[in-house]
């Protein structure tokens, strides 16, 4: 079916659309709520305070729909209606951080504001047009009311710290797993690939082994990091997204220097190895003094002594 262009819509069928919006939004704004309670309960109970105020809006609006119109409200969605706004689903927004939920949240109370004025300009009942100039500024209350929380949680230090708190999740719920996963993919798999390409001075041959360490090792360290821990008492997010970052990232880190024994010439291809080999430790070492808080010469003199350990190993495998 064709959206409908808004101007199209009778006064009822806007305030059947009105109705169905207002609970979205407050739909939207407990899931922020939701997901936001344990870690910054202060922009939680904003969100559920934004919430049961849709309800009342809508609770308005159906009185009003029912004194004129009658008890059946047809469901008329945003997205059935050609130009109208249109929420993200609110389970795309969990990894929203709580002042990017509070910019979504003001840009949802400006484009209901708009509605609501647009609504109320072709209203031609003066009782629902006063209805409708009414919740406009609602919602234009409600977009100061974040801006205002915004300020009052900047100037009290309370920003500050919310943003210290993110960067932690963000270390723990991603850096960390991806971390330990190009760690365990650059280094692990070295003793398997140069033990092959020493064993057998075969481009085609260590590929394979080296392709097989990778994909083998990512999904060993996959399932390894999705299972340790379930994440609901250590903060570090849901099992199965560590699980899949741990996973590619170590499959990442082994193909690496895996993808250089594409070439038939057996000696460029191992020179282009330790060039990569060289690229994922000094990567790793950044990451680990950006992150972790590890001194520069101490991170690198660790990757590299690791690495050079694994390679030797390999090496001395493979030529013996």
């Amino acid at each position: 079916m064709n959206p409908i262009q808004f101007r199209d819509l009778n006064e009822s069928q806007v305030l059947a659309l009105a109705i169905t919006a207002e609970e979205e939004d407050a739909h939207i704004y407990r899931d922020f709520a939701n997901w936001l309670k344990a870690d910054f309960p202060t922009d939680a109970e904003l969100f559920n305070r934004m919430a049961g105020e849709e309800d009342g809006h809508r609770r308005q609006l159906l009185d009003s729909y029912h004194q004129r119109y009658g008890e059946h409200v047809p469901l008329i969605r945003r997205q059935e209606v050609k130009g109208f706004f249109v929420r993200r689903s609110s389970w795309l927004t969990r990894t929203l951080q709580p002042e990017r939920a509070r910019k979504e949240a003001a840009m949802m109370e400006i484009e209901a504001r708009r509605f609501y004025q647009s609504a109320a300009q072709r209203a031609g009942d003066p009782g629902l047009r006063e209805i409708l100039v009414g919740l406009a500024s609602e919602e234009q209350r409600h977009e100061l009311l974040v801006e205002a929380i915004t300020e009052e949680q900047a100037a009290s230090g309370d920003l500050g710290r919310q943003h210290e708190a993110a960067a932690r999740f963000f270390v723990l719920r991603f850096v960390q797993p991806g971390l330990a996963g190009l760690m365990d993919g650059s280094v692990s798999t070295l003793a398997p690939l140069f033990a092959a390409a020493f064993a057998t001075f075969s481009t085609s041959a260590t590929f394979k082994v080296g392709l097989a360490a990778s994909v083998g090792s990512g999904i060993s360290m996959g399932f390894a990091e999705a299972l340790s821990d379930d994440g609901k008492l250590s903060g570090r997010g849901a099992p199965w997204l560590r699980g899949t970052i741990c996973g590619l990232m170590t499959a990442l880190g082994g193909l690496g220097h895996t993808l250089p024994f594409l070439f038939r010439d057996f000696h460029f291809a191992t020179s282009i190895a330790f060039l990569v080999v060289a690229v994922e430790l000094a990567i790793i070492s950044w990451i680990r003094k950006r992150y972790m808080d590890t001194r520069l010469l101490s991170a690198v003199f660790q990757v590299v002594v690791g690495g050079v350990l694994v390679f030797l190993a390999g090496w001395l495998i493979g030529a013996g």
